[in-house]
């Protein structure tokens, strides 16, 4: 052991070393494990996070998860697969799973506990443990550009009850659910990833609506929890929900009673980063209570881990951080490491669900407008896809849309992408004489989009609207499919209605 002393305090070299390891969740590039990550999990580090670039197949994410547990068994494995358009196991494909939105479309719950459990079978069987999934966010703003149908839906009963059922599936699986983002991100109009939000709600208003399904989710055991980069004045009027201690200790901790881990978002991302600093952020999260820091989703390297380590270290030195507060930051990733392994041994894996339960309960979200006068297409039709920028958490890399699957039941389908004050326009032209399938994301959100459905129904009126956002806009057209989110298999279950298979 290797000690020294600071004024007139005596520190733990390598404990603090380890520790400030310990409380990290970074990312890495590639597909197979760089020698620093691995030199650092054998100096203390507890966790990695994986994302789309780390992930080519199913084989080749459980030998990834191997060569990280052959140099620490206990090692948490975490991955942002929340199914539906968030999707890191398929991220070239789209999910074989619809999102929340949809399972909140059905509302049965017993299918969301099911959908959750064979998720995380999946995940277990790469060597996956901890996911940082559900979102129990409120989707309360319609105007929100990052959460949407990532949300089970708008009314927090509903959002409360699919949460518990889906950490109760996940965790069936002996994959610790991580439920996000803390304390709600649902009433907002900015991205988090992009500059730092503000929610004005009354904290009555917040109890009621934003706190109901994370008091759900920790009655129902979440092992983790995920916190915001979010400004709340009534709950903190100076600092985000990350770096706060009356968000994390006084309402998470000492208020609402959770005992789990806590993790941060991203501390990459711009709302903490642009302000403070990702070291510096780093410092305040695991002050204000966090015990896990998320960093990685864009740095990914060597340096990151050393910089935060070092920061942690001379926070504590300094004063700024306790050394008890890290300790038991520490001590709690450790603990859940303990119940991802001990887990993993003693517990049998959730059983299958069967490979078409997403399916199933895609098919199930499914909302018509005006299918009882609709005559399935028998001809290859037009797929005009009004694309808006991707949401950050979504990634433009995943496939979204009707058109893949149109293509094998009606051969001969062929699509365009729009964009733009002209895409109705340039759909029409590129459509010829061909039916027009027009698929659209948020209608209600983006005016351009609403324009070129308005100018593609008076041309040609038998067009078929397939939405894939939240259906806030009136539906329309010969037939309207609310598909309630664009992961694979609700493209799947609107092309069957499309083609009458």
């Amino acid at each position: 052991m290797t000690t020294f002393a600071s004024g007139t305090t005596t520190f733990d070299k390598d404990r603090l070393t380890r520790d400030a390891l310990t409380v990290l969740q970074p990312g890495f590039p590639g597909t197979t494990a760089p020698d620093w990550l691995l030199r650092h999990l054998g100096e203390g580090l507890a966790a990695v996070g994986l994302f789309g670039r780390n992930i080519a197949s199913p084989e080749q994410l459980a030998a990834l998860t191997a060569q990280l547990r052959a140099e620490r068994d206990d090692v948490l494995v975490a991955i942002d697969e929340e199914g539906g358009d968030v999707t890191r196991l398929e991220v070239r494909t789209g999910s074989s799973f619809p999102g929340n939105h949809a399972l909140g479309a059905v509302d049965d719950v017993a299918l969301t506990r099911e959908v959750a459990a064979e998720l995380g079978r999946r995940l277990a069987e790469c060597g996956v443990n901890l996911n940082w999934a559900p979102s129990a966010d409120v989707n309360s703003n319609a105007a929100n550009p990052v959460i949407g149908v990532r949300s089970f839906g708008a009314d927090p009963a509903l959002v409360a009850r699919h949460t518990a059922a889906y950490v109760t599936g996940l965790q069936s699986a002996g994959v610790a659910a991580c439920t996000k983002h803390f304390p709600g991100h649902g009433d907002t109009s900015v991205d988090s990833h992009h500059a730092l939000p503000r929610i004005d709600a009354e904290a009555s208003v917040l109890g009621e609506r934003e706190l109901t399904p994370f008091r759900a989710a920790i009655a129902a055991g979440t092992r983790a929890v995920m916190s915001a980069h979010i400004l709340v004045p009534a709950l903190d009027p100076t600092r985000p929900a990350t770096l706060s201690p009356r968000i994390l200790t006084s309402l998470l901790r000492d208020e609402l009673g959770y005992d789990g881990l806590i993790v941060t978002d991203g501390m990459e991302m711009q709302a903490v980063a642009a302000t403070y600093g990702i070291e510096r952020g780093s410092v305040l999260a695991i002050a204000a209570g966090a015990d896990a820091i998320c960093v990685g989703g864009g740095l990914a390297d060597d340096e990151t881990v050393r910089r935060l380590r070092d920061a942690l270290i001379t926070a504590v030195h300094t004063g700024d951080l306790p050394e008890e507060r890290l300790a038991d930051a520490a001590d709690r990733v450790r603990a859940l490491a303990r119940w991802t392994a001990s887990t993993a041994t003693t517990t049998t894996a959730a059983a299958s669900q069967g490979p078409d339960v997403g399916l199933a309960a895609a098919r199930r979200a499914l909302r018509l407008t005006g299918g009882e006068v609709f005559a399935p297409l028998t001809e290859a039709p037009y797929v005009a896809a009004f694309t808006p920028v991707a949401n950050f958490a979504v990634g433009a890399e995943t496939p979204w849309g009707v058109a893949a699957e149109l293509v094998r039941l009606l051969p001969g389908t062929e699509t365009g992408s729009f964009t733009g004050a002209d895409a109705g326009h340039a759909a029409l032209v590129a459509a010829g004489e061909r039916r027009i399938v027009a698929v659209v994301r948020d209608e209600h959100r983006h005016p351009w989009m609403a324009a070129a459905l308005d100018t593609l129904l008076t041309a040609r009126p038998d067009t078929v609207v397939v939405e894939m956002g939240v259906p806030q806009a009136p539906p329309r057209g010969t037939l309207h499919i609310a598909t309630h989110g664009a992961a694979r298999v609700c493209g799947r279950a609107a092309a069957e209605v499309i083609a009458g298979k």
